[in-house]
């Protein structure tokens, strides 16, 4: 937990850091920009790994004896698996309405007739993320 709040808080801070730079007319902003996303991403992800392989705390260890239905691998998998469903469908849906949306407004601009049948194509493609929330929903299920 030390170091998921470790990484957490480096991230912050080199995000701070950036803002003060940008508004003070830093030159190389795109830069530093990629080299805190990259710094961020190293952090939470070992930060998410220490999490993970560190040891339990007694609250956690009294609330597993506590529960009455065990939790196994193949559970834990499945929830990833939900959790990657859902995710995945909602970034696809996101990329497909930035498209989809973007020219939806250029046609409205010289079509304002054609309003309807471009609600229904950024319709179709947010139906993308509902596609992933259903499967994820299925999946839990069968838990």
């Amino acid at each position: 937990m030390f170091g998921l709040m470790l990484s957490c808080g480096t991230v912050l801070s080199l995000m701070t850091a950036g803002y003060i730079l940008r508004r003070r007319g830093f030159a190389g902003s795109r830069k530093l920009y990629a080299a805190i996303l990259g710094i961020s991403s190293l952090l939470v992800f070992t930060g998410a790994l220490l999490a993970l392989f560190s040891g339990t705390s007694m609250a956690a260890e009294a609330a597993a004896a506590a529960a009455a239905k065990e939790i196994t691998v193949g559970a834990g998998l499945g929830f990833v698996a939900a959790a990657c469903a859902t995710g995945i469908a909602c970034l696809g849906a996101g990329l497909a309405v930035a498209n989809v949306g973007a020219a939806a407004l250029g046609l409205v601009g010289e079509k304002p007739e054609m309003l309807g049948t471009t609600l229904i194509y950024l319709g179709l493609a947010e139906g993308i993320a509902i596609y992933g929330v259903i499967i994820s929903l299925l999946i839990i299920q069968r838990l």
